[in-house]
């Protein structure tokens, strides 16, 4: 676990080190694309046919990886130069949507390690879910095409909550449906949003390294509790046998 100076969480700075021995930790709360699942190349393919269609060259995958955990606008900035205030960006953005719904499982795998990390929270009586700003039109298919939703203690999708991540709304409500406290939780994720949320409404927070961070990232900075290389570190930051 590495070592922060203690500062205001809500700013999504360093925050004080954390002994989860020291915590009753009942949960842990993934985000989903980029931390649970690896869903980069089948959103990478719905990208890459939309450029087709406004003939432009696809992009490789390794370079549209990094702004995945951004969805479709980070994918479309990315590719194309411009955001939501674009006139055809709405038009755009549902053609990608719509292409990326017929493929949600092509190629799109847990990470390496997810499978093992899910079976050790449960064997030692923990409970997991999700939480994600994925709309949940899309989550709910995804998680169950992988048969994940009947494992998932609770399932919140961007809109679920008042309010998408950065907010603390979406862990505030799982922790509702779970009847738990922020202090019995544990929320991993892959981007800044991710520990700036968790920060905020109180939780452990791991960065997940393994997934779609990118070069100008600086995850040392997001005041995150610890971070891991792989999803088995959750496991070894528990004390839990891998």
């Amino acid at each position: 676990m590495s070592e922060k100076p203690s500062t205001d969480p809500a700013a999504g700075m360093p925050v004080k080190d954390v002994d989860p021995a020291q915590q009753p930790i009942t949960t842990v709360l993934f985000d989903l694309d980029g931390t649970l699942v690896d869903t980069a190349p089948d959103m990478g393919y719905a990208l890459n046919q939309v450029l087709r269609e406004l003939g432009h060259p696809p992009r490789p995958l390794e370079e549209l990886r990094p702004f995945t955990s951004h969805g479709s606008l980070g994918l479309i900035r990315h590719a194309l130069g411009f955001g939501a205030k674009h006139d055809r960006f709405a038009e755009i953005r549902q053609r990608f949507l719509d292409i990326y719904k017929e493929n949600l499982l092509n190629d799109t795998r847990l990470f390496p390690g997810t499978e093992a990390l899910l079976r050790g929270l449960e064997n030692a009586g923990l409970r997991w879910g999700v939480v994600t700003n994925k709309p949940a039109w899309l989550t709910d298919p995804l998680l169950n095409l992988l048969e994940l939703s009947n494992r998932a203690a609770c399932v919140v999708s961007g809109d679920t909550a008042a309010r998408p991540k950065p907010d603390p709304d979406p862990l505030h409500h799982a922790c509702e449906l779970l009847a738990c406290s922020t202090a019995e939780c544990i929320y991993v994720g892959d981007a800044e949003r991710d520990i700036i949320a968790g920060n905020r409404a109180g939780m452990i927070t791991l960065i997940a390294l393994f997934g779609y961070l990118h070069d100008d990232d600086h995850p040392e900075t997001w005041g995150a509790s610890g971070m891991i290389d792989s999803p088995l570190g959750v496991l070894s930051w528990l004390g839990i046998d891998v």
